[in-house]
């Protein structure tokens, strides 16, 4: 690698023609196309391409994405066989990550303020960063969704994640993922697509072993819309726990103190199935659930909104899925193919 591909001082290419602009998506026909539109106004600026790389999507997806790039050649619909996130973003820069400086990632299933592009694009600049990340807040409709929104936002659902709460700008190790150096990008491999999870964090942990800057902006957000069902919640936090575990065996790394404490939830519900023998095995899952159910009040009662009382509900189940997914891959190790190491 060479010198000026570090420390912010990645090597600018010649022929720069905007931003490559990358949707990863499947099944996302009642997203697209606003966001498609809101993303061609913006290209109109900045110039480069979008394009969308569909999982095999069987809502008219891609009838939607296709009639909105007969209008415009700005519009690129790819098809990605592999299905994963790593893989559509891996592709997209293979194809069209030649002629231009920056990678910018976006999920379809999320909403952007209209500048959110051109921020990211001054702030690359005026960071000397290699990488842009952001803030994500959480937003759903009444229901379940808010109630799992809210929980998200709260410290007792992230552990204060500095990418889930506004931050004042600065540079980190991990965030939700905006923009990218293309150079930094293939230097270090692009993402690993033996991970269907957690890709992210571990794209970042190889680009700091590299010498390469993440900047936090507090310049702009992202509002996530999270999962509307607690099926879907669990089957989704047990893949995260699964993804983090993938993560710390691959690189050989310990968890941080926010994840180490959330590893510790399922062992302590296990131990309390041996309170036939004696109380004591309990008290550990307990003070977990208390901590939860109390989190839950207050923050029900800071809100004046008795219905986000389920926000510690929400919290058990995000935390006891994510520890079940984490000691699954931990206890039986992981299969899949180790691509974008760190050279």
């Amino acid at each position: 690698m060479e010198p000026g591909a570090r420390r912010g001082l990645t090597r600018e290419k010649s022929c720069e023609i905007g931003p490559l602009i990358v949707i990863p998506c499947l099944n996302e026909v009642h997203h697209i196309g606003g966001l498609l539109l809101q993303l061609v106004k913006a290209q109109q600026s900045i110039g480069g391409k979008i394009v969308v790389v569909d999982g095999g999507s069987t809502d008219g997806t891609q009838v939607a994405v296709g009639q909105i790039a007969a209008n415009t050649d700005a519009v690129i619909l790819l098809d990605n066989p592999q299905k994963l996130q790593s893989s559509a973003v891996n592709l997209a820069v293979d194809r069209y990550g030649d002629n231009t400086n920056y990678l910018i990632r976006i999920d379809a299933h999320a909403s952007y303020p209209e500048d959110y592009c051109q921020i990211l694009l001054k702030e690359v600049k005026a960071q000397q960063a290699d990488s842009i990340v952001v803030s994500m807040t959480a937003a759903g409709n009444p229901g379940f969704q808010k109630i799992n929104a809210a929980a998200q936002n709260s410290s007792v659902g992230n552990g204060g994640a500095r990418h889930r709460n506004q931050s004042s700008g600065q540079f980190v190790e991990h965030g939700h993922h905006a923009l990218m150096s293309i150079a930094a990008f293939q230097a270090v491999g692009g993402y690993d697509t033996g991970f269907s999870h957690n890709e992210d964090a571990e794209l970042d942990y190889r680009l700091g072993k590299a010498g390469y800057r993440i900047w936090l902006t507090c310049k702009t957000q992202v509002t996530y819309y999270p999962r509307s069902s607690f099926s879907a919640l669990a089957k989704q936090y047990y893949n995260f726990g699964k993804g983090r575990a993938k993560n710390n065996l691959k690189h050989r790394i310990l968890p941080n103190k926010r994840q180490a404490i959330v590893t510790f939830v399922a062992p302590a519900v296990l131990l309390a199935f041996l309170t036939v023998f004696h109380w004591i095995f309990a008290v550990p899952a307990l003070v977990w659930a208390g901590y939860c159910a109390v989190s839950g009040v207050k923050l029900a009662i800071k809100e004046r909104e008795f219905s986000l009382v389920g926000t510690g509900v929400a919290a058990m189940l995000m935390h006891l899925a994510w520890s079940l997914g984490f000691w699954r891959n931990i206890l039986f190790g992981f299969t899949g193919r180790q691509q974008g190491s760190t050279p």
